[in-house]
This record gives C-alpha cells, structure tokens and sequence, in this order.
C-alpha cells in the first residue's frame, strides 16, 4: 500500500516531526511504500477566491507547490497521516491550509473534479498529535475535524496517537512512550480494526473472531 506522513508543524526537528518519523518507520517496516512530507514545502498561501484566481484553463492561480503535492502525494496515496501540534486547541495553519487548497481542485469550476473527487474517497486516515498541555480534551477539535473529513471522504480515520511535550524531543520522555505508539501506528495503519457502524450496518454479533 502507498501512504503519505504530512507533517505541518514549522518545526522540522520539533515533536510532531519526530511522532511522523516513527509512524513512517512502521509504514516501511510493514512493507508499505511510504513518504514524508512537510506542509509548508508546499504550501506558501492560503487558498484565495477562485472565482478571481483561477486561471483560464481552470488550473489553480496560486504558484507554489501545492498542486504537485496534492496531485502527486496526496491522491495516489491509499492512506495519509498527518501530523500537527496543537495550536489554540486547532491543528496548525499549514494543515488547515493544505485541506483548504484542496477545495480549488473539487470545485466544479476545475476541469477535472471529477477525477479529482473520486481519488480523494476511501482513504485511511490517521493522526498524530503533539501537546504541551495533557488535558484528555486538549485535541478534541482537530479528532472532531477529522472525523468529519473522514466521513465527508467516505474514508476510515483508524486513530490518533498523542505525545506530549513542548522542547524539542520532549516527546521521547512522554512516559505514555508516544513514539513507540507511533511507529506501532504505521506497521498496522493498513490492517487495523476500524468501524463506523451505522444504525442498519449489517455486521456479527462479536468484534473479534
């Protein structure tokens, strides 16, 4: 399977770098072709009115390198997991941005939406998760968030592993051992349990056979 490790911290050697680096370990340990990518490699703007960016042959207007990486990383890819520190109890402005880019390219307006919106369904999703504060409810907006992508992609958001820390590398003195957790998330990111039942799912009485 192909997956993509999008961290969107600005920090590249910070906690949330270091949980997406033990998540990619897993990935490839389990033999998955696996990549890391840095948000803000792609990402230099906040999505703009497209009614006025766009470009005539209806490409986005925006030139960084945004679209290669949505393109190219993103949409070939069968799982993503991201990264994020928790910032004002919302995950950081590069992740917000990367997702808000990605309305350009399902808008009608972009002359392959189409093809665009049926690669971005029924992906597995995950992630991960950094904090100074350890209050249960600290990353709760961002879960919510991704739930909600999740069921609005008709994906599997298979769960979140959450470090603490704020110096870099705190992360490694979690005594909840996140990176561990981390990189036991990647080797099982394709083959772990994960329902979303609704009222008239048809499924067995039992969850483990």
């Amino acid at each position: 399977m192909r997956a993509l490790v999008l961290v969107s911290s600005p920090r590249r050697d910070g906690n949330s770098a270091m949980l997406a680096e033990a998540a990619l370990c897993g990935l490839e340990a389990a033999g998955h072709d696996a990549e890391l990518l840095f948000a803000d490699d792609a990402v230099s703007a906040f999505l703009r009115d497209c009614r006025r960016c766009r470009r005539s042959g209806g490409e986005c207007g925006i030139d960084d390198g945004f679209r290669k990486a949505f393109l190219e990383r993103f949409l070939p890819a069968d799982g993503v997991i991201a990264a994020t520190p928790v910032y004002w109890y919302g995950m950081s402005a590069q992740l917000k941005a990367f997702f808000d880019r990605m309305f350009c390219y399902v808008a009608a307006s972009h002359p392959k939406s189409d093809e665009v919106v049926a690669r971005m369904v029924e992906k597995r999703l995950g992630l991960l998760l950094s904090s100074e504060e350890t209050f249960p409810g600290v990353g709760a907006g961002i879960v919510h968030q991704f739930q909600e992508y999740a069921r609005y992609t008709r994906s599997a958001f298979v769960g979140v592993v959450h470090g603490y820390g704020n110096a870099r590398g705190d992360v490694a003195l979690d005594p909840g051992e996140p990176l561990l957790k981390a990189e036991r998330f990647g080797r099982e990111f394709f083959s772990r349990h994960s329902s979303d039942y609704q009222i008239d799912t048809p499924r067995a009485g039992r969850v483990w056979n």
